[in-house]
């Protein structure tokens, strides 16, 4: 892990914490993550993020929508994957970034309990799952 990964693991457990983001947490994650925070934080501030969380199991995934006009809608591990054409290209090809807006917004929404929260099945979650 990254020097710039832990100091950004560390600010995501403090804002888990309290449940708030001060200036100075702001400026880290900006410091670390650049442009695509300030992307993701007019995502979280716009509600773009869903967490769909299956029942019973408790298993989820963010689903969180683009910034483009279509408004497409991405699911996404925040810590993880994201299926947007920007993963694949300036993370995994490239690996100019260490992750992509749409897995910072889930991340920050739900560091904030500012997701939107959709319940399904397990079978609903696993059909959804099985598209990725």
């Amino acid at each position: 892990m990254s020097a710039g990964s832990l100091v950004a693991e560390a600010v995501w457990k403090a804002i888990e914490s309290t449940g708030s983001v001060t200036d100075d947490q702001l400026s880290i994650l900006h410091f670390v993550f650049g442009k695509n925070l300030e992307r993701a934080t007019r995502i979280v501030d716009q509600r773009g993020v869903k967490r769909v969380l299956g029942e019973p199991s408790g298993r989820s995934i963010f689903q969180v929508v683009g910034e483009s006009r279509r408004k497409e809608e991405y699911f996404c591990f925040a810590e993880h994957y994201c299926a947007c054409y920007s993963f694949f290209y300036d993370i995994v090809n490239r690996g100019e970034q260490l992750c992509c807006k749409h897995q910072l917004a889930a991340r920050l929404a739900a560091s904030l309990g500012a997701c939107v929260e959709v319940k399904v099945s397990d079978e609903q979650l696993a059909l959804l799952l099985s598209k990725l």
